[in-house]
């Protein structure tokens, strides 16, 4: 089968930093469905990997997480899917990708693809649907509810109300909304909860997608913080969903979020002092949609029945797909030209590839 891979770390600028080649197809064992893969996108992760996991000598390692396609084969114990099934997920990062014709994958952490969207267009959202279902829900507190929310009897959902108690009447702020995962949270934040959500961007084009998105209102983390956000008069930041730069803004938030707010944040910062928030006894959370699969945890399934329910809202026309740009079919050049774009912070939405 053909597939798209690396042998080495190399800047993306190398001609060796992703190559084509053709792999063996796998088999699929235990709970593995084997999927024809007819699209994909590339994330941020995809970049990180390259560039610090250099696979052993002699082998080559396959990147990519999202995908979207068909089953076409399973292994003994599965019991969601069948062969012709169109599904969408987002892989696991202790596995070989998606960036391959067939790509293995355990079926608890596969979803439905939404039937109103294309391939292309459904590649575009399971990681980042999941990290911010997951950040918003799972993290931060926020419960689901209203119309929007395809199974208002959803035994997660219920247990996030008993769990949590976070108020409609404050406010989420979001850094780096107009990326993939803002792109998502915007959405989830504002078609299924009361939240006021705030967006922060700095191009005029990535404030206007966020805008589009849904945000209440957009400030620009490139100017203080602290005083836009006074300016906007919106109910207090009491949850903030920091997704890239975390470094660079995280004292300055700690200086506006409400007292006993939540801090999450999905990115690698290189400094991060946790006692900047001890004051106002705000509480720290990480999210990482790759943890339920490394660890094999015992709700492994719940990514299942999240990227079902996001399958429903697609349909339903609550959410949209967050496809920006295509880069033509799945090869090395053209995901290497993604690696770049994503490197350079500049792109907004998702990139993805479709076909061979």
């Amino acid at each position: 089968m053909k597939a798209v891979g690396y042998k080495k770390s190399l800047p993306i600028e190398d001609a060796n930093a992703l190559i084509d080649f053709e792999a063996a197809k796998p088999e699929p064992t235990g709970r593995d469905i084997r999927v024809a893969v007819k699209a994909i996108s590339a994330n941020p992760v995809d970049y990180k990997v390259r560039k610090r996991a250099a696979p052993p000598e002699g082998e080559t390692k396959i990147l990519g997480y999202d995908a979207a396609g068909i089953v076409d084969a399973v292994g003994p114990d599965v019991t969601l899917f069948k062969a012709g099934d169109e599904v969408f997920y987002a892989g696991s990062i202790l596995r070989q990708g998606t960036n391959a014709e067939f790509h293995l994958v355990d079926e608890r952490i596969v979803g439905k693809k939404p039937k109103s969207l294309s391939f292309a267009q459904a590649a575009a959202l399971p990681l980042t649907s999941i990290t911010a279902w997951e950040l918003l829900f799972d993290r931060l507190g926020a419960v689901p509810h209203g119309a929007g929310f395809p199974l208002t009897s959803n035994p997660r959902a219920q247990m996030l109300r008993d769990l949590y108690h976070v108020r409609d009447d404050s406010t989420l702020l979001i850094t780096g909304g107009a990326g993939g995962v803002g792109s998502i949270l915007i959405q989830l934040a504002r078609r299924l909860t009361g939240l006021t959500v705030v967006a922060t961007a700095t191009r005029p084009e990535s404030q206007k997608w966020c805008l589009e998105l849904g945000a209440h209102a957009v400030s620009d983390h490139s100017q203080p913080m602290k005083e836009q956000i006074e300016k906007l008069k919106v109910p207090p930041v009491a949850l903030v969903a920091s997704l890239t730069f975390t470094d660079q803004y995280y004292k300055a938030i700690a200086d506006f979020i409400a007292p006993q707010g939540k801090f999450g944040l999905i990115d690698d910062p290189p400094e991060f002092t946790v006692s900047a928030f001890k004051g106002k006894a705000v509480s720290i959370h990480w999210e990482s949609m790759f943890t339920r699969s490394s660890f094999q945890t015992p709700d492994m399934i719940a990514q299942h029945h999240l990227l079902n329910d996001v399958s429903d809202l697609l349909d339903k026309g609550v959410l949209r797909t967050t496809l920006d740009q295509t880069f033509g079919t799945i090869n090395a050049a053209n995901l290497k030209r993604a690696h770049a774009l994503l490197e350079s912070g500049k792109s907004r939405g998702k990139i993805v590839l479709e076909g061979w």
